[in-house]
């Protein structure tokens, strides 16, 4: 991998972070993650027009991505209304990349060094080491079966984006795409799930909502560039250094508290990317 692949990568998970931490913010998580869903789909189909149309199989990766995405966005929103940014993201993101490893390693024929292998397992310990807080805050455990289904979607869009962008051939058209049918997949579900009420919020949560909604897609437009150009499996742990920027986020604009065992969690992230670029 190069370093303008990893620097990029890296910039993605900054911009992931921050549009976690302005749904946060929101009264409404669901209502939050349905403006975010909603721009998202109207910016991809703006790009997605403009563009050639992606040709026979493809349609089927977009249809399991559509699927993906809006189950990782309905079960995120709901974990976010039961515990802290700096518990649900790393249970969310931190089990991802070893869900991808374990899968990716029998389905996907990218050749990830050993030191790579290392860097992986190293990344995702610390950042489920960064999580375990949860069972002696005094949270609600009811986040952690919902983050980790979070992250299972996450494995799935992982794998299911990386190879589907590699056969459409380009990836700004397959991205713009994919955010069109997660729209039309996520709203309705949302729907179903809180009814109409879920559509009122007021100008400020639009506003908050649609800057999330430019962070996501570009922080995804990015990463999915990165998998048709590096290992999926490497490229979706590297992702996860997003956590750092979360606990920092987490930290000065939270007000969360910062303990030792998030400090040695951090180290062990940032050991896990220094063991990826060996």
């Amino acid at each position: 991998m190069s370093l303008t692949v990893l620097l990029a990568i890296l910039f993605a998970a900054f911009l992931h972070a921050g549009w976690n931490a302005l749904i946060k913010l929101g009264t409404s998580k669901l209502t939050s993650m349905l403006i975010l869903t909603m721009v998202q789909g109207g910016i991809g189909a703006a790009i997605a027009l403009s563009r050639t149309l992606p040709q026979g199989e493809v349609w089927w990766w977009l249809l399991a991505s559509g699927v993906f995405h809006a189950a990782y966005k309905l079960f995120l929103a709901f974990a976010y209304e039961h515990g802290d940014l700096s518990r649900v993201y790393p249970i969310a993101r931190g089990s991802a990349p070893l869900i991808v490893l374990l899968v990716g390693g029998a389905v996907l024929s990218d050749r990830i060094e050993p030191g790579e292998y290392a860097g992986i397992i190293v990344l995702g310990a610390g950042i489920l080491l960064m999580a375990r807080g949860v069972f002696s805050s005094g949270e609600s455990r009811r986040l952690v079966p919902l983050a980790l289904a979070s992250a299972m979607a996450t494995a799935g869009y992982s794998m299911v984006d990386g190879l589907g962008a590699r056969i459409a051939g380009d990836a700004t058209t397959y991205v713009a795409w994919l955010f069109v049918f997660d729209v039309m997949l996520f709203v309705p579900a949302s729907l179903f799930l809180r009814g109409r009420s879920v559509m009122q919020a007021a100008p400020k949560a639009w506003a908050m909502g649609s800057l999330a909604a430019v962070l996501s897609y570009g922080a995804y437009a990015i990463a999915v560039w990165a998998m048709t150009v590096a290992p999926i499996a490497l490229v979706a742990a590297l992702r996860e250094t997003s956590i750092l920027f979360a606990v920092l986020i987490g930290v000065v604009l939270f007000g969360e508290r910062m303990d030792r065992a998030k400090v040695i969690s951090a180290g062990l992230i940032a050991a896990g990317v220094i063991l990826t670029r060996l």
